[in-house]
């Protein structure tokens, strides 16, 4: 299947870029998100017309992601969960997890915002995590999981 990206897709293309991909990811993927169209002649010639519109765009959430990283520089979240005397947690912490500690604060992530390649967290300590709040922008902040005490 082949699709013109609306916007920069990581791991795939840069706005305006005609991409093969297999035909579910773009089904059930791009195209709902309205990250792409499909590469027809017709909106090969509507994507022409909405490239000033689409770049204008882009560069306003690449720069509000700046901001936001420069925020989010040295935070840490505190994240209390039960834990066997070894430190090992009776359960883990993961994005959601994370992202449900940050409500309330100046700094508030979304799930789909931070990377967890290696996983879970599964013991009490201090961990840094990537957050990625734009394709061409990524930060970090410093997770505390400790021990609930009671």
């Amino acid at each position: 299947m082949e699709l013109i990206l609306l916007e920069k897709v990581n791991k795939l293309g840069d706005l305006g870029d005609v991409v093969k991909v297999k035909s579910g990811y773009g089904r059930n993927y791009l195209l709902p998100q309205g990250k792409a169209l499909t590469a027809t002649a017709g909106n090969k010639e509507v994507f022409e017309v909405r490239k000033a519109e689409l770049m204008k765009k882009y560069a306003e959430s690449l720069n509000a992601a700046k901001l936001r990283a420069e925020a989010l520089a040295g935070k840490h979240v505190t994240i209390k969960a039960l834990a066997a005397d070894e430190g090992k947690l009776y359960g883990s912490v993961g994005p959601a997890e994370i992202a449900r500690a940050t409500v309330g604060t100046k700094f508030e992530l979304e799930k789909s915002e931070i990377e967890m390649p290696e996983g879970a967290l599964r013991v009490t300590g201090t961990y840094t995590v990537a957050v990625r709040l734009h394709s061409e922008v990524e930060s970090s902040i410093i997770v505390v999981i400790e021990e609930a005490k009671g």
